[in-house]
């Protein structure tokens, strides 16, 4: 039997070809991978999520170029999914804070992290727990309370800390 090289060739320069947009496809999932489809966004949005405001925090927490954050929150602003608040006026520093429309994102963000939990938490367990604000229970795959079953948002929760998450490292003693 022989090798051909050439068809794996072709499809190879095809892939390399294909566009960066959707703009061709009618479709909504198409539609918001143009805004949160790339490496670092969605991280963005879940950090804002924990509670992350500040440029300096996203790229300390993220570990991102300030290039590429910069980018990607002004692409999140002009999208709407964050809002920014000047807190600092010399020199002009802002805070960026979900807008309703980053809010409703939540549902999908829980969702990814809970399907992140069951196929990729380290063996003790997820890094972050989602918890019922009122009585303390886990937010389930369905977004309800698992204690009260209570269908739950993104201004019912707050995270902690799982049992996968990794430990700070110890101060050096004197």
């Amino acid at each position: 039997m022989r090798f051909v090289m050439q068809p794996i060739a072709l499809h190879c320069a095809q892939s390399a070809m294909l566009p960066r947009t959707y703009d061709d496809q009618t479709c909504s999932v198409a539609r918001a991978l143009e805004v949160l489809g790339d490496r670092w966004t969605l991280l963005v949005i879940r950090d804002a999520f924990l509670g992350v405001r500040r440029f300096d925090d996203f790229q300390r927490r993220l570990g991102i170029a300030r290039n590429v954050l910069s980018d990607r929150l002004q692409r999140l602003t002009e999208e709407g999914l964050l809002e920014r608040h000047r807190y600092q006026e010399r020199p002009e520093r802002f805070e960026y804070r979900l807008s309703e429309k980053g809010i409703d994102l939540w549902p999908a963000i829980v969702t990814l992290m809970k399907w992140g939990d069951r196929y990729y938490a380290p063996p003790e367990g997820p890094p972050r727990i989602v918890r019922h604000r009122d009585c303390g229970g886990e937010v389930t795959l369905n977004l309800t309370c698992d204690a009260c079953g209570a269908t739950l948002t993104a201004l019912d929760v707050y995270t902690e800390p799982g049992p996968g998450a990794p430990t700070p490292p110890l101060a050096a003693s004197a």
